[in-house]
């Protein structure tokens, strides 16, 4: 039993890390042109960017990271803020369980 939870917590915490790194990174260019047509369902995204026009970029626009590629949405749609909205509740999912998981921090006076 116990075994399984520390499973459990190691591929939570893995995943966790995955997300971050996701996220934080930058695609290695501009999103240029919006995609059009339907977004990839909220199970294959891993995470997303954002892209101002404040950065080297001339266009808004949310990157979503999918396995093996990026998919640049509008952002003012409201399916790219369902999207978004999804992967941000994931995350705070996954960081739930994962606090939940963690031992109590415990400390022993002396």
């Amino acid at each position: 039993m116990t075994s399984n939870k520390v499973c459990l917590l190691a591929a939570l915490c893995s995943l966790t890390i995955l997300f971050t790194c996701i996220s934080s990174t930058q695609s290695a260019s501009c999103c240029m042109r919006y995609r059009r047509g339907r977004l990839p369902p909220c199970s294959r995204v891993l995470g997303y960017t954002i892209q101002t026009i404040k950065t080297t970029c001339d266009l808004n626009a949310i990157i979503f990271h999918v396995p093996g590629a990026f998919v640049c949405a509008d952002p003012s749609r409201r399916l790219t803020q369902m999207r978004m909205k999804c992967v941000d509740d994931k995350r705070r999912v996954i960081t739930k369980i994962i606090n939940e998981q963690a031992p109590a921090n415990t400390t022993s006076s002396a």
